[in-house]
């Protein structure tokens, strides 16, 4: 199935309430943890998009598709597997995988180059700052994947997107480190089919965690069809309720959960619309109206009255 975005206006004042150099990541660990969370500025853009998504309604089939041009960086202590350097083997499933995940909402991902580095520094996730500056390719709506020896305790982690402008120290930060052990044929047990890959461009398309904000009332992840959670999966339990006092169970096989990745399945349609929205509004850096169906919402919105509450 194709999907089309809604067209999303008068979020340009939040955008531009973003505070420089305050880009967002969110880290995937071993613990099932999550050492970084969204600004309270990217939380009210992702309130406000659910608000207009609401207005809009899921979005619709069409010939609307994402094209991510994509660039793989191996960053390895040796030339020895055991030190992160990877096979081009174990490269070209990690791909298949993203693909096949994506593929059912109209998403691809196109390798347009990988490269392989040995420093032992960077292999541990020491000096990213300098290690993107020569390694990260593309412009803002590119794809960077840094597949490192250690990071940090991480499987993974990933940058949300925001307004930055080329060439700034945000614009070389974006991108996602991972775990190598987490490729297809990795050691990672129970998470090495590639999907920490899947749940972490997730986050670089501005999707949350499902249990965002642990509590079984409040926004959450602001994704209207994706129910209350009120912590992270272990595993895989069918049927697992942390919030029985609210409809649904929850979402165990949703890619935005931490579950092991034989139980990720799925995206939910306003994730999707979420996906698209945050990709056209921050990573193309352009209008959507030529993607839309419907006329724009005629909005004149700040930021200080999203914090204030004085939207729904």
């Amino acid at each position: 199935m194709r999907w089309i975005v809604s067209t999303l206006v008068g979020l340009a004042a939040l955008a531009s309430a973003f505070p420089a150099h305050t880009v967002q990541r969110a880290t995937h660990q071993h613990d099932f943890g999550c050492s970084t969370e969204p600004s309270d500025a990217f939380l009210a853009v992702a309130k406000e998009m659910s608000r207009q998504e609401r207005g809009f309604g899921r979005l619709s089939a069409a010939n609307a598709t994402i094209k991510v041009q994509t660039y793989f960086h191996v960053v390895a202590a040796s030339e020895a597997l055991e030190d992160g350097y990877v096979t081009d083997t174990m490269l070209a499933d990690q791909l298949t995988v993203m693909n096949s995940n994506y593929a059912p909402y109209g998403i691809s991902f196109s390798l347009a180059g990988t490269d392989k580095t040995v420093d032992a520094s960077w292999a541990v996730d020491g000096a990213e700052l300098a290690m993107k500056k020569k390694l990260r390719k593309g412009d803002y709506k590119a794809l960077n994947v840094y597949f490192q020896k250690e990071i940090g305790g991480n499987l993974g982690y990933c940058y949300f997107p925001d307004s930055v402008s080329t060439g700034s120290d945000d614009f070389y930060y974006d991108g996602c480190s991972i775990l190598f052990t987490s490729l297809p044929g990795g050691s990672a047990t129970n998470y090495n089919e590639g999907k920490t890959v899947t749940h972490e461009v997730g986050h670089w398309f501005g999707l949350f965690h499902t249990f965002q904000g642990n509590s079984c009332s409040g926004d959450g992840d602001s994704i209207a069809d994706t129910p209350q959670q009120l912590n992270a999966t272990r595993g895989c339990p069918v049927g697992r309720d942390s919030c029985p006092g609210v409809a649904g169970p929850d979402p165990i096989h949703n890619y935005m959960d931490y579950s092991y990745d034989a139980c990720y399945e799925e995206f939910t349609p306003n994730q999707v619309t979420r996906a698209y929205n945050m990709f056209n509004k921050f990573r193309v850096n352009g209008p959507v109206a030529s993607m839309a169906r419907r006329a724009p919402i005629d909005l004149d919105v700040s930021l200080a009255e999203i914090e204030a509450g004085k939207l729904d």
